[in-house]
């Protein structure tokens, strides 16, 4: 018979077990209220994405250079992983057109080694999915916070115009040498301008584009991609354009339709050494990822009132690419345009994106064989429309105009895009923002207060108008981590230096997040003060900050009588810690000092003045001390 003990376990073990199948497989917690009504919405917005997801994920195989079936692949394996495994119920991952130009770079400059295209991306997959599950487990999505929305504003402006840029050439006709995108952009105008091009490709381009133009106005609740290009295949399979010289999906690699299977790990045992070249580009496209998944999610979030939780995004993300790098797949992220097309299609639970991949994976026995019809200049066209949709004037007109940091970290990121490798353009917009963050959140203000007559709490506009020249009250507000340490002791220091200056209250009501380095700064502080004949007063401390004091061994040094803790009446904290100015000022110079505070009788636990030091007390709303 089981003991107490052993029942109290075994209950501790199902609870951990509940809870830990609640947070990382969310969708089993729809199953206690699902009804057939949800699943019917959750199935037509599913079958809404797969028309938007299909047309896309061809168009990424073109950006990339990788075969299609890679690219659908992702949207199948990749989207059914991360639809088991996200928090939210809209997001719907697959391959993005910002991993696909990033992609396309790597597989560029590693060009002529040991490694195919396609093994490239595998293992790209892999090594991305282990970086976002370890993030995941480490519970590091909040770190997401501390970067500016300009970063992602710069990137996907950049993207946009470079995606553009690298279609333009097959939008024409012309052969685009893969990774020069700047080169792509001006060749391509250069011909332009000479007519040095295929005039039918370019024809067919421009019609695809009017043809996408009038199925957006005439047929809006179909996706007009999904219709052009349909047109333009059935176009090119009974008009024989090859004859014309205009290339097809065909010929960019032929689309077999096989069902997602195992393949195993990317590499053999004695090839890992292929690994470090691709572990920036890898951490690069984990950052984006991220930074992608968590800024549609929240978007998405506040529009249906769902709670996201970031940390097992990135759990769901890192399974989704390390499935996708085992079945063949190339890696994915978050999508804005079939995750908001999920949301708008009224999807209720995860089971529509999940759905969604079963979907791509039945059509593509039915349309495989006219995918490999369509052509090239009509795909170029597609993601030409795309590229200019993440072109947002609105949120580039905030993020210039907002502040000078925002503005900076926008234009840095996007000229970064356009001259540096792309992965290496996420490392400088990212480092940038958080530099700025750290400048910001490093330079505490010291403010200069005193009580004016009527017992108030005001600023002090300089030491002319102190009541006592021998005490000075120094509000401090923001954060005391390490990076702001040396500039807090450094301006304290500055003030302290006034010849009359004898004791220095420091109201830190606002200080926040004290560590090792800020208690070793106000430590170094106070022997500053105390070799040169002053007194260190610490008042409104918080209870965070007085746990940080006491653990540290800083309370004792300081003296538990220069440190005053918070207290309900905002003031009452530095209105003690005049009175202890006082007092050592009376020691310090054998006589009584001239400090005027408020009395406020409501608050009788403040210590009456005594006959001692009340002198003067001509006011019955002051007592002097």
């Amino acid at each position: 018979m089981a003991t107490s003990e052993e029942a109290d376990t075994v209950e501790q073990i199902h609870r951990f077990s509940r809870r830990w199948l609640r947070e990382r497989f969310p969708l089993a917690q729809e199953w206690s209220s699902y009804s057939w009504a949800t699943l019917r919405t959750d199935l037509l917005a599913g079958a809404t994405v797969s028309l938007v997801s299909i047309p896309q994920a061809i168009g990424f195989a073109l950006i990339a250079g990788l075969p299609p079936l890679m690219v659908i692949m992702s949207v199948i394996v990749g989207g059914f992983i991360g639809a088991l495994f996200t928090s939210s119920h809209h997001l719907v991952f697959g391959p993005t057109n910002s991993i696909s130009l990033i992609l396309a770079g790597t597989i560029y400059s590693l060009h002529g080694g040991d490694l195919t295209p396609p093994q490239i991306a595998l293992l790209l997959a892999l090594l991305i999915g282990l970086f976002q599950l370890i993030a995941g487990l480490a519970q590091l999505g909040k770190v997401t916070q501390f970067i500016s929305r300009s970063v992602i504003i710069g990137y996907s402006t950049a993207i946009g115009l470079l995606l553009a840029a690298n279609q333009l050439p097959h939008l024409l006709g012309m052969q685009a040498e893969r990774g020069s995108f700047l080169g792509n952009l001006i060749a391509a105008l250069v011909n332009l301008g000479h007519l040095d091009f295929n005039m039918p490709a370019a024809a067919m381009g421009v019609l695809s584009l009017l043809v996408f133009e009038a199925f957006d106005r005439w047929v809006p609740k179909i996706p007009a991609e999904l219709l052009g290009l349909v047109l333009m295949a059935v176009i090119s399979r009974f008009l024989g354009l090859h004859e014309l010289g205009i290339r097809t999906i065909g010929d960019e690699g032929a689309l077999a339709v096989v069902l997602p299977s195992f393949s195993g790990m990317p590499l053999e045992s004695g090839d890992w050494q292929v690994v470090p070249p691709l572990m920036g580009a890898a951490l690069a496209v984990a950052i984006l990822g991220m930074l992608e998944a968590i800024s549609i999610g929240k978007t998405l979030a506040a529009k249906s009132g769902q709670r996201l939780d970031s940390n097992q995004e990135l759990v769901s993300m890192g399974l989704a690419n390390i499935g996708n790098s085992l079945f063949g797949a190339m890696p994915g992220s978050a999508s804005f345009a079939r995750s908001g097309a999920n949301i708008n299609a009224g999807a209720k639970t995860q089971l529509s994106a999940l759905s969604s991949s079963l979907i791509v994976l039945a059509a593509l026995f039915c349309v495989a064989p006219w995918i490999n019809y369509i052509p090239v200049p009509s795909l170029a066209a597609h993601l030409i429309r795309i590229g200019f949709t993440m072109i947002h004037r609105d949120q580039i007109r905030i993020a210039c105009r907002a502040t000078r940091s925002d503005a900076l970290v926008f234009c840095v990121t996007l000229i970064s895009a356009f001259f540096l490798k792309l992965d290496i353009a996420i490392y400088v917009g990212v480092g940038l923002s958080l530099a700025l963050f750290l400048r910001k959140a490093s330079a505490p203000s010291l403010v200069e207060y005193g009580f004016d007559s009527s017992g108030q709490l005001t600023q002090v506009e300089g030491t002319e108008s102190r009541k006592n020249p021998a005490i000075s009250i120094v509000h401090v507000e923001g954060e005391l981590f390490f990076g702001a340490a040396d500039l807090f002791q450094e301006q304290v220091r500055y003030m302290a230096d006034e010849s009359d200056l004898k004791v220095i209250i420091l109201r830190m009501k606002n200080a926040r997040h004290l560590d090792a380095t800020s208690v070793m700064s106000l430590l170094q502080l106070q022997d500053y003060l105390k070799a040169a004949g002053r007194h260190l007063i610490v008042s409104g401390i918080s209870p965070e900050v007085e746990h940080v004091l006491k653990a540290s061994g800083a309370w004792k040094v300081i003296g538990a009588e220069n440190i005053f803790p918070a207290e309900a009446n905002l003031t009452m904290s530095t209105k003690r810690a005049l009175l202890r100015a006082s007092h050592l000022l009376q020691i310090a110079k054998g006589q009584k000092a001239d400090v005027r505070i408020f009395y406020d009788k409501q608050r009788a636990h403040l210590p009456s003045p005594t006959a001692a030091e009340n002198t003067q007390g001509d006011d019955p709303r002051d007592y002097q001390i």
